[in-house]
């Protein structure tokens, strides 16, 4: 009897040595098509936490938000990254977000932080501004157009071959689309944005449905192919240029027009779903993206500065990159109430 147990033990240990181990936990992150992190980063927090990472792309800010809402009931991620200060009110009222409030907020300034109430986490910031070819207007001995004004003139509607000068995004699909919406509002309120839409029409503007296709395709200093040397852009795109450069550059093609409520100030935000199997990991990721080592990777793979205000700053993106002294504000209670109805009247305007 005692020989036949230990063979049932043995049996057993070996079949228990067998097994297959269990595999690791994945923690999926849906984020918009600009989103990129080092692969060392990544790696650091897939070891530190015995988890693998998977990030889906979901189009642009509002392509994404859009996604995230119609899945809520059965969500496709447990993290969402990258819904802004342009989209984010539309999140929070269909209450996609599971609430969460990160002890490393104390290293983040309270303007990042106000009304948020533990419903997201700030993460970056940028402006949102007009970027032009700098090769274009020197060759054409064109002055560099200064306000929001000045894009209505003759001059800088098309170019001697009949192509338009200015490519812009849709804000119904696009977050820097719906930026520079927003800077057009606050510049000339409620009553007055849509003529100046109607003006830029008139003056041949080119509306796109995302940044990709505004910037790679339509941007005459990016791909050198395309026939707009002005685009809605980032004040960062510039460091960009000279970074990503084929050629070592001393100087960026590109530069932001920073005029007073010409650019917007947008700031981008990480929040853990509703429905997720994985509370504990999600909010260790959101820790994770706030720390210094994933805010000091920021710069160099989006372009946007951290809002950590421990993390230091790449020397190429302090020497490049742009900042807009008097970005256009509005209030978020008003872009809140607001915003479907300007972009409806913006897309009748612009899109019959």
């Amino acid at each position: 009897m005692k020989k036949r147990f230990l063979f049932l033990a043995l049996v057993l240990l070996s079949l228990v040595s067998c097994s297959p181990q269990s595999s690791q936990s994945t923690l999926t992150v849906m984020t918009h098509d600009s989103f990129a992190v080092s692969e060392d980063v990544v790696k650091a927090f897939e070891t530190q936490n015995k988890v693998s990472l998977v990030f889906l792309k979901s189009g642009d800010t509002g392509t994404m938000l859009n996604r995230a809402v119609l899945t809520k009931d059965s969500p496709q991620a447990d993290v969402l990254y990258g819904v802004d200060n342009t989209f984010l009110s539309r999140a929070i009222e269909e209450y996609i977000f599971e609430p969460y409030t990160s002890p490393l907020l104390v290293n983040v300034s309270e303007d990042f932080k106000e009304n948020l109430a533990g419903k997201v986490t700030p993460i970056n910031f940028g402006d949102v501004c007009i970027n032009y070819d700098r090769q274009f207007f020197s060759s054409h001995n064109l002055a560099i157009p200064q306000t929001l004004d000045d894009l209505l003139k003759s001059e800088y509607g098309t170019s001697e071959s009949g192509a338009p000068l200015l490519v812009v995004e849709n804000p119904a699909t696009s977050s820097p689309g719906l930026a520079f919406l927003l800077a057009t509002i606050a510049e000339y309120g409620e009553e007055g944005y849509l003529e100046f839409w109607r003006g830029l029409k008139n003056n041949g503007v080119v509306v796109v449905n995302d940044w990709d296709t505004a910037y790679y395709t339509n941007f005459s200093a990016s791909s050198g192919k395309g026939l707009q040397p002005m685009v809605v852009s980032y004040a960062t795109s510039p460091a960009a240029e000279v970074i990503y450069a084929s050629s070592p550059l001393t100087e960026p093609p590109t530069a932001s027009i920073l005029g007073v409520n010409t650019c917007f100030r947008q700031v981008e935000y990480a929040g853990i779903l509703k429905g997720t199997k994985n509370l504990s990991m999600a909010q260790r990721f959101i820790d994770f993206m706030l720390d210094v080592q994933f805010q000091e990777d920021l710069p160099l793979q989006m372009f946007m500065y951290p809002v950590n205000q421990n993390a230091s700053l790449p020397s190429e993106f302090e020497k490049y990159a742009q900042a807009a002294d008097n970005p256009a504000v509005l209030d978020p209670a008003l872009i809140s109430e607001k915003r479907d109805q300007w972009i409806n009247d913006w897309t009748e305007v612009m899109l019959p």
